[in-house]
């Protein structure tokens, strides 16, 4: 457990155990994260509320995980930057170079990396 918590938003989380987004919920809660999981048609993931869009969101985020396809991450870009996450992860696979240069123009960090390896090497 960390004594350092954060508020991390999944964006792409699922309820499936299979998906890495799944086992960044799990970990991130275990390392004593606040989750707030976000997926357009899911209602919860393990009797924790899923938002279902980005501006449900209202808590303030300190980092917003990726878990989507860069087209729909580029296509998010605004409400991204209307989220105002302290730091986003692009997980591998989720890079988006429009969503990238968006975040640059708003003074919003970014890093290209894995959720689950920054929390197993104590680099979250």
């Amino acid at each position: 457990m960390t004594t350092n918590a954060q508020t991390v938003a999944i964006l792409g989380a699922s309820a499936k155990p299979d998906r890495f987004s799944y086992k960044a919920f799990q970990l991130l809660r275990q390392h004593g994260h606040q989750t707030i999981p976000i997926h357009p048609t899911l209602e919860h993931i393990d009797g924790v509320t899923v938002a279902s869009a980005l501006d449900q969101v209202h808590d303030a985020v300190d980092t917003l995980t990726i878990y989507v396809n860069p087209l729909v991450s580029a296509g998010l870009a605004e409400a991204i930057v209307a989220l105002k996450p302290g730091r986003v992860i692009f997980n591998p696979g989720t890079q988006s170079p429009e969503l990238a240069q968006m975040l640059d123009a708003n003074g919003i960090l970014y890093q290209e990396a894995c959720t689950l390896v920054l929390l197993n090497t104590g680099q979250f």
